[in-house]
């Protein structure tokens, strides 16, 4: 089965953080004592790459880093390895922790490729500004809250 990344991926799409999100200011996420978590690697992806990501790729490349797969295997079995991930349904970035948990919204533009802002920053007032008041802005969501209350 191929893996189709646009039915799983927004356009024109902000997330804002979770309504019950209990930081006031973006964070950047602690790692493990002996590796880096999923959220903290998203996170190294999307600040230092902003819009160079569709959602599957960055599953593909978080995977990647997180299972620690080498170059060279990715070069001998990099479609396999593609596979075997995308056989499986994966959470959009509403379910991430960047806005779940850490105050980052994130944005998708046109393309579906994403970056993320920090909710104190003024970017991230005029995503929220323009998908409130613009028949042009994003789409607004929020991240998926963390308890049921």
């Amino acid at each position: 089965m191929a893996y189709d990344d646009a039915r799983m991926s927004y356009t024109n799409t902000f997330i804002q953080v979770s309504t019950d999100c209990p930081v006031e200011m973006g964070i950047v996420p602690a790692g493990k004592k002996d590796s880096k978590t999923t959220h903290l690697i998203q996170f190294e992806l999307l600040s230092q790459n902003p819009y160079k990501y569709t959602q599957g790729e960055l599953i593909y490349e978080v995977h990647l880093k997180h299972k620690q797969i080498s170059q060279s295997e990715i070069e001998a079995c990099g479609e396999e390895i593609r596979k075997e991930l995308f056989a499986k349904n994966h959470p959009c970035l509403r379910a991430s922790m960047l806005p779940k948990k850490h105050g980052w919204g994130v944005h998708y533009n046109e393309e579906g490729k994403i970056a993320i802002y920090p909710m104190e920053s003024e970017a991230y007032q005029q995503f929220v500004e323009a998908g409130n008041y613009r028949a042009d802005g994003p789409k607004l969501l929020f991240a998926m809250r963390s308890s049921r209350g």
